[in-house]
C-alpha cells in the first residue's frame, strides 16, 4: 500500500517510516513541510496519506488545509491527519464533504502500532479511524438541543464506537453483547436522529457525524 507522510519532528517521521514498512506499507514519501507534502500528494499517486495537522511553514493547520486540498483535486483520497491535541474545527473540516477514506488521531495512538495500523489501514479502505477523544467531544456539543439527547445511554455508547468506525460486530464484540443487540440498538439510533438506516459501516458513520455537526 502506497503511503505519503508528512510530520515535521525528524525522530517521528522516521520511527512512523520504519512501523509502517514493518507492516509491508510503501512510502513512497515522507516529507516535513506543506509545500513538500503538496507535491508529494500531486506527483505520488499515494493510495493513504498519513499528515501531522501543523506542518512549516505555518505551523498552523498547514498539514490539514494541504491534505483537504489534495481531497478536492482528487475526491475520496484516503487521509489519516494526526494531531496533538483534539481540535474539533480540524475534526469537522475533514469531515464537511460527507465523504469516507478519514481518519483524525491524537499522535499518542501511534504508540499502539497494531491499533494505528488498524486505523491506516481502515482509512485507505475508504472508513473511517476517529479518536476517541474526539468522537467524545464531538458528542458532547449540544447534545441536549438535539435529538441525540433522546437517546439512551447504551445507545450514545454504541453511537461512539459507530462513529470510530467500528462494525456491528466488533461492537458486540466489545460491549460483550449479541450482535443481534446491536443491530437493535443501531435501527434506534438512526429512527431517533431521522437517518436512514444503511448496511455500509462508513455511511452510516459518516451520517451520524455530519448530522451532529450541523448543530
Amino acid at each position: 500500500m502506497r503511503v505519503v507522510l508528512a510530520e515535521d519532528l525528524f525522530l517521528l517521521r522516521d520511527g512512523l517510516v520504519r512501523l509502517l514498512e514493518a507492516y509491508d506499507f510503501e512510502i513512497v514519501a515522507a516529507v516535513e513541510s506543506g509545500p513538500e507534502l503538496t507535491r508529494a500528494l500531486a506527483e505520488s499517486d499515494p493510495e493513504v496519506a498519513i499528515v501531522d495537522v501543523r506542518l512549516p511553514p505555518t505551523h498552523t493547520d498547514e498539514g490539514l488545509q494541504c491534505a483537504l486540498a489534495a481531497r478536492r483535486a482528487r475526491p475520496g483520497l484516503p487521509v489519516l491527519v494526526l494531531s496533538q491535541h483534539v481540535e474539533q474545527l480540524y475534526a469537522r473540516e475533514l469531515l464537511a464533504d460527507g465523504n469516507g477514506g478519514v481518519g483524525y488521531l491524537l499522535k499518542d495512538r501511534v504508540f499502539d502500532a497494531e491499533q494505528f495500523v488498524d486505523a491506516v489501514r481502515r482509512v485507505a479502505g475508504g472508513g473511517t479511524a476517529m479518536d476517541p477523544q474526539v468522537i467524545s467531544q464531538l458528542l458532547s456539543r449540544k447534545v441536549r438541543e438535539s435529538p441525540v439527547g433522546g437517546l439512551t445511554p447504551r445507545e450514545l455508547e454504541v453511537m461512539e464506537l459507530m462513529a470510530q468506525g467500528r462494525s456491528n460486530a466488533a461492537i458486540a464484540q466489545q460491549l460483550v453483547v449479541t450482535e443481534r443487540a446491536i443491530a437493535k440498538h443501531t435501527s434506534n439510533i438512526f429512527a431517533k436522529l431521522g437517518l436512514p438506516v444503511s448496511d455500509d459501516d462508513n455511511r452510516r458513520v459518516l451520517a451520524v457525524l455530519a448530522y451532529l455537526e450541523r448543530g
